[in-house]
């Protein structure tokens, strides 16, 4: 069976369209699509067989934390295709291609795993050289807004070249917008993003041969006892990112290891006893603190429930669990529950860690 022929396997298809009615949204479409599932597929299948599959225009939105965003969210149907084709072919492709420090998207990675990763290497560092060392911190600028259509193309036909099949339907996305960039709200372009990056990742840790090195998407951190290196390293980079039409933002910089990093929505230093403290950065605090207690605000004058409220802010729990943020967890529980007139809440248990937010 070829890659383009596990695509669209009826049984690989079907179990697609289950992990997107699973998902959230796609209520007009979801609703369209499910009357008739099983034509439906199978009119998809037929589609990508004869080629005259065709992508549906894309609703767009803005979401406002961390930062304003421009979202675009694929139809139901395009988003079955995408589960197909990204759990068959691309991800399990990929994943022996990636670098082993490339945290994002993939089985078993996430941000809970670079945040590990950071912290491993920031102790073996420690163990060899102390605070004598730097941190060379990059940030590409608007990322997936200039990710250039016909360098990503090459990339992936390249990776994929023995199925021109799959390049076609890998193009298709890809050219699904106009101009430069990638909607940031499609499954298959969380993987593309990964591999546009991928030749930067080889650079660094092959050619420049950085030992501590780790990247979630477009954010990225070298850590190296010489800063003369790092300048070096920065240098070439910026060459290197030149080629794909990218450029660091104002963010990047190198700065001691003493004075820690932040990556991943949290500050990570290492104290002279050789112990790793995880802080969530102190706009991140203000930011959440905000925006919890507007939305408890909703749920006080009856406009959301609390098992709404509390889903999402118990998954923000659990993200600061992983920090040393017990202090920071009891002060804004105790003005969650002040604004919604509660006692002790069940809903909003925390576990201490050591250390404070």
């Amino acid at each position: 069976m070829t890659d383009f022929e596990k695509v669209i396997d009826f049984q690989n298809m079907y179990k697609a369209y289950r992990k997107s009615r699973a998902g959230k949204g796609f209520k007009t479409s979801s609703a369209k699509f499910n009357l008739m599932a099983l034509d439906g597929i199978n009119t998809l299948i037929e589609q990508l067989k004869n080629k005259t599959y065709k992508i549906s225009a894309y609703n767009e939105f803005k979401v406002y934390e961390p930062k304003e965003r421009v979202i675009q969210t694929t139809s139901f149907k395009d988003k079955v295709v995408q589960h197909s084709l990204c759990d068959n072919v691309i991800l399990p492709r990929l994943q022996s291609v990636f670098l082993y420090d490339n945290c994002a998207g993939q089985k078993g990675k996430g941000t809970l795993f670079g945040l590990d990763r950071l912290s491993d290497q920031m102790k073996a560092f420690y163990e060899s050289y102390g605070f004598d060392g730097y941190i060379l911190k990059c940030d590409i600028s608007k990322f997936f807004y200039n990710i250039s259509h016909r360098q990503l193309k090459d990339i992936v036909n390249y990776y994929f070249s023995y199925d021109k099949d799959i390049c076609w339907l890998c193009n298709l996305f890809i050219d699904s917008t106009e101009g430069k960039g990638i909607p940031l709200g499609n499954q298959i372009n969380q993987g593309f993003a990964l591999l546009y990056l991928d030749g930067m990742d080889k650079l660094i840790k092959y050619e420049l041969k950085i030992e501590f090195y780790g990247r979630y998407m477009d954010d990225f951190y070298l850590i190296h006892w010489d800063k003369e290196y790092l300048k070096h390293c920065l240098g070439v980079i910026a060459a290197f990112l030149e080629t794909l039409d990218l450029t660091l933002n104002g963010k990047t910089q190198i700065f001691p290891f003493k004075n820690g990093v932040n990556y991943l929505g949290f500050h990570t230093y290492i104290t002279p006893t050789g112990k790793v403290i995880r802080r969530l950065k102190n706009q991140n605090k203000r930011n959440a603190q905000k925006r919890f207690l507007r939305i408890a605000k909703l749920v006080a004058k009856g406009n959301l429930t609390k098992e709404k409220f509390y889903a999402s802010y118990n998954a923000w729990k659990n993200h600061i669990s992983h920090g040393n943020c017990y202090n920071l967890s009891k002060s804004i529980d105790k003005k969650i529950k002040s604004c919604l007139g509660e006692g002790e809440n069940q809903n909003a248990k925390t576990t201490k860690k050591n250390g404070v937010c």
